[in-house]
């Protein structure tokens, strides 16, 4: 049987191929994380329109909700021997255009971020595991990637020093709930952080009739203090989309940094988070940040580099003086004890 698959459009030609590259990586993550073999996946184009296509036997209902879910996707079909497409329905994502609809200067493309995370799951212990799970963004600006984690159905907790970028979430998603209906409660505190201070905390819990109630929290502090914030192993994944360094330098509560410094600060505390079996995906600009010291920098916290295909080359042309890649790396399992023979 043979399945194909929609790519979204893009105005840009030239990021539309990066796309392409980018949803077929993506797609190859989620067959291999459910065991479709022999898939022999690919982008072909019918009628003119790029499809992704891969074929399979029969899928199981969760198999294809999870394949269909693909985040460049607009419309699955089967594929007939005469190129006509038969609809099938897509596994829902619930608020879609919740990561979508906020609008500000750097954002980094929704869809890619969602890419981002499913390729994570896809590494993770946590791959066939529907949710909720729970994500971390260390670096989470205005909140895209909790906003794209909270859409597939997964809570969401997001670190920034940057106390306007914050702000702007935390108006954004309430005023988004207000206008959906969505019953839930804000509250505002304080975390006490393990070797001393505090770092000011907005979480969100929405309730759903039809599902366990998620929750979103904004974290003002410092990446490198992600160790103090959050429980050992309290994460399932983690997603971090490194500041770019072109129109600014990220920064620590110590001031200016490069993206590598942060990275090696901030992965310890990660990887701390992350629950064994876990997984990482950072993404970063190939002009500030070479692949082979993002890879060792994830080496040294103790995350096992996915190098084979189709983690190995995430690299893609966005705009100018911004070329970028990224790494995903896991967390070792807990592995049984090994009983003594008498």
């Amino acid at each position: 049987m043979r399945y194909a698959m929609l790519l979204k459009p893009h105005a840009n030609v030239r990021y539309r191929l990066s796309l392409q590259k980018l949803a077929l990586i993506e797609l190859e993550c989620l067959l291999n994380a459910w065991g479709v073999a022999n898939a022999r996946p690919s982008v072909a184009f019918v009628s003119g329109d790029p499809f992704l296509t891969f074929e399979a036997e029969a899928l199981p209902p969760d198999a294809w909700n999870a394949l269909s879910r693909h985040s460049g996707v607009c419309l699955a079909a089967r594929l007939d021997s005469q190129d006509a497409l038969r609809p099938l329905p897509r596994g829902a994502v619930r608020y879609e255009d919740l990561p979508q609809v906020l609008k500000y200067k750097g954002k980094t493309n929704a869809d890619f971020t969602r890419m981002l995370l499913h390729c994570a799951q896809c590494a993770s212990d946590f791959a066939r595991q529907p949710g909720p799970l729970r994500v971390l963004d260390p670096v989470c600006g205005k909140a895209t990637t909790l906003f794209c984690a909270f859409s597939e159905g997964h809570d969401a907790l997001g670190v920034d020093v940057d106390t306007r970028a914050l702000h702007e979430a935390d108006a954004y998603f309430a005023r988004y709930l207000r206008l959906n209906h969505l019953k839930h409660k804000r509250t505002a505190s304080s975390l006490t952080l393990r070797g001393g201070g505090n770092a000011a905390e907005t979480a969100f819990s929405v309730a759903f009739e039809d599902s366990p109630a998620l929750s979103v929290r904004l974290v003002h502090g410092d990446a490198r203090r992600i160790g103090d914030m959050l429980r050992p192993g309290s994460c399932h994944i983690a997603v971090a989309d490194l500041p770019y360094g072109v129109q600014h330098a990220p920064k620590g509560v110590s001031g200016l940094m490069t993206p590598l410094r942060l990275l090696q600060e901030a992965l310890p505390g990660c990887v701390q988070a992350l629950a064994p079996g876990g997984a990482m995906a950072v993404s970063f600009n190939l002009h500030t940040l070479r692949r082979e010291d993002a890879v060792d920098a994830m080496r040294q916290a103790g995350l096992e580099v996915l190098s084979a295909p189709p983690y190995d080359d995430f690299s893609h042309w966005v705009e100018q003086a911004v070329d970028r890649d990224a790494v995903v790396g896991r967390k070792d399992s807990i592995k049984p004890p090994v009983r003594k023979q008498t």
